[in-house]
């Protein structure tokens, strides 16, 4: 019975990193009514199993906090079977008609979704747009955020000899809803920080995190053009 309680309590745990994609101990606690030391240890063993990792966030004067999320791992607990099909899908056509033609073809879906992305973002202030992308981006399964840069690391945001002034976001994506598809066509990739640029036409997009270079999530930071300046050497 208790090996059953503890299988369930794991598996609410990875449930809500899925639905959230990402939490402290606390707020899992909280959220399954299960004590804070009985969460933490069951972290401790997802974590070991290689099915959630943390990253360690400063709050304020005391101890880093930790933030979990799901691994690649942890995501495939969960049934989905349509990357398998949508991988098939392009090799079958790929042999139809070519592999060039197909990331012909697929860079025109991406133009497609930029112009879907461009009317429903609006125009707003690059917030709100950067905000309504994030929206977007998770409803399709990405489990997105933003962060303005100052409240991210410093490796995020370095930009070697550029200074950057104004508006600075970093969008982070932890999960890739078509990952099967990258690992196969990892043109689709490029397509997609095309399609941000086009989304965000007054804005330099550039990619900081890769998971098909085997990081744990995709990062790209998001810089308005007019406050992007040579820096006078």
């Amino acid at each position: 019975m208790m090996q059953t309680q503890q299988t369930s309590t794991k598996q609410d745990i990875l449930q809500f990193l899925l639905k959230g994609g990402q939490g402290t101990a606390l707020q899992l606690a909280e959220s399954l009514d299960v004590s804070p030391q009985a969460i933490r240890r069951h972290l401790k063993d997802l974590e070991g199993e290689g099915l959630i990792q943390y990253r360690s966030v400063q709050a304020g004067m005391g101890r880093p906090q930790h933030i979990y999320e799901l691994t690649s791992l942890g995501r495939d607990r969960f049934p989905n079977r349509y990357g398998d099909f949508a991988v098939s899908f392009l090799d079958t056509l790929a042999e139809t008609v070519g592999r060039e033609q197909v990331i012909t073809i697929l860079q025109k879906q991406w133009e497609r979704k930029a112009t879907d992305y461009r009317r429903l973002v609006g125009a707003g202030s690059l917030q709100e747009r950067v905000i309504k992308l994030v929206e977007l981006r998770r409803a399709e399964g990405y489990m997105a955020e933003c962060y303005p840069v100052e409240s991210v690391d410093v490796e995020i945001v370095e930009m070697g000899d550029r200074d950057v002034k104004g508006d600075r976001f970093v969008l982070m994506e932890h999960n890739c809803a078509i990952s099967n598809v990258a690992e196969t066509f990892p043109s689709v990739c490029g397509n997609e920080l095309e399609m941000f640029a086009a989304v965000l036409p007054d804005c330099t997009v550039e990619r900081t995190h890769w998971i098909i270079d085997g990081e744990h999530r995709c990062g790209y930071l998001i810089i308005a053009r007019k406050e992007v300046r040579q820096r006078i050497l």
